[in-house]
């Protein structure tokens, strides 16, 4: 009598729908990363923007805190009628830009044509409480692509 064995051996593996199971759950993954690193370049440049706003703010306001407290001409009626002659804090009060940054001469500045000052605020503030109004209060408004500023400094009569 003859006897034929057949050996039956288990195949170590996977499926194919474990196979599929596991793609789509690698691509569900890949795709959450890929999102999180195009929000992540997307938002890349926005501390730069705001940085240059910052520095367009606090170029203007230190410019005006190294004028004059007074008008030194001693013509506090005589308004300068352009940014490169003024010569008093109080002179600013109400100066705007549009087209873009502009030195002191008016000549527009390569590069900053989406920035520009969209006020400048002058008041007298009673820095020490004592009732005088003995400083001047200055604020800089500047708009850029990534919002609107608002930086304030003070001109003391000292």
């Amino acid at each position: 009598m003859c006897t034929i064995r057949h050996s039956l051996s288990r195949q170590a593996g996977f499926t194919l729908v474990e196979l599929i199971i596991f793609i789509v759950v690698v691509a569900f993954g890949m795709a959450g990363i890929l999102m999180v690193m195009d929000t992540s370049v997307k938002s890349s440049a926005d501390p730069l923007i705001r940085k240059q706003t910052v520095a367009m703010a606090e170029g203007l306001l230190e410019e005006m805190l190294l004028k004059s407290y007074d008008d030194p001409d001693g013509l506090p009626n005589v308004v300068e009628v352009s940014r490169s002659l003024y010569d008093d804090v109080s002179d600013y009060a109400g100066y705007t830009t549009s087209g873009g940054m502009k030195d002191m001469a008016g000549n527009a500045i390569a590069g900053l044509e989406q920035y520009n000052v969209t006020n400048v605020a002058v008041s007298d503030f009673d820095l020490d409480g004592d009732g005088s109004n003995d400083s001047r209060r200055i604020t800089v408004t500047v708009s850029g692509p990534g919002g609107t500023l608002n930086l304030s400094g003070y001109r003391t009569d000292n």
